[in-house]
């Protein structure tokens, strides 16, 4: 049974929701709960793995992403709705942070979508060949679920403990089992995976509210001739505290099928 320390942050984490266009200081979240800043700040980042703000912001890129797929808004006018003031500063962070421009993925993800996905389900059993590599640390682990689940399995080692950005490492799985990452260089990763379902509509691959999904608590820390524990992932359903993904699933569904291609035809 899963207890959750600090129950309260639920709460904080509702009222993001219910008010993002609002300005949300840290002292304004704190005060919600009535815990000082530091205190505040000290237990969001235990409880999600990212300090509030970095929480608030990522909820604003997730809100821009259901936006531009699911309005004609402008770009601009999406900006203010989700509570920003600068347009260059947005439209940065969400490439950054989902892999593309927002009008890229307005344009070409559901298309993008689509076609990866159809790809994926005809080849439905795929082996990716790991680099052979006698330097640097090999993460390996089992993946399993908390319901039943066929599909395609995302997973990587990414440098902050939320799912943005490219992961340093990562591949895609055709069920649940072993995984393996090889030559991984010294330095701290946050171990992430997501799933697909095969049943699953295009729009919830854009937009991965439901999928289920994983984040190490804790750190890898990979050191210099080091060895690695093994990694016990379990996918569950999304949690209140789970930092939303933000890093678009078509694109590392693009690069993987890249890679498995050039491998194929070496």
């Amino acid at each position: 049974m899963r207890i959750d320390r600090y129950a309260e942050i639920d709460e904080v984490i509702a009222y993001i929701h219910q008010h993002m266009d609002e300005p949300l200081s840290l002292s304004r979240l704190a005060a919600h709960i009535a815990y000082s800043p530091y205190h505040f700040t000290r237990i969001f980042k235990e409880r999600t793995g990212i300090p509030p703000l970095y929480y608030v912001s990522s909820l604003r890129l997730q809100k821009a992403k259901e936006l531009l797929l699911r309005t004609n808004l402008s770009v601009r006018d999406i900006v203010l709705e989700i509570g920003q003031q600068s347009l260059g500063t947005f439209t940065t962070r969400f490439t950054e942070r989902v892999g593309m421009t927002p009008s890229d993925f307005r344009n070409s993800s559901l298309l993008q979508a689509e076609s990866h996905f159809h790809t994926l389900r005809t080849l439905k059993h795929w082996y990716e060949s790991p680099p052979a590599s006698n330097q640097h640390a090999r993460i390996q682990g089992t993946v399993q679920a908390e319901q039943p689940f066929e599909g395609v399995i995302l997973i990587g080692l990414f440098a902050k403990p939320i799912p943005e950005g490219l992961p340093l490492y990562g591949t895609l799985l055709s069920s649940l089992g072993h995984f393996c990452f090889t030559g991984v260089k010294p330095g701290t990763y946050y171990l992430m995976a997501t799933s697909i379902s095969w049943g699953m509509q295009t729009m919830d691959v854009l937009l991965p509210h439901t999928t289920l999904r994983f984040r190490s608590k804790q750190p890898i820390v990979v050191a210099p001739y080091g060895s690695v524990p093994h990694q016990h992932v379990m996918l569950h359903v999304p949690r209140p505290d789970d930092p939303p993904i933000l890093i678009s699933l078509p694109l590392l569904m693009n690069n993987f099928l890249t890679r498995l291609f050039q491998y194929n035809h070496r």
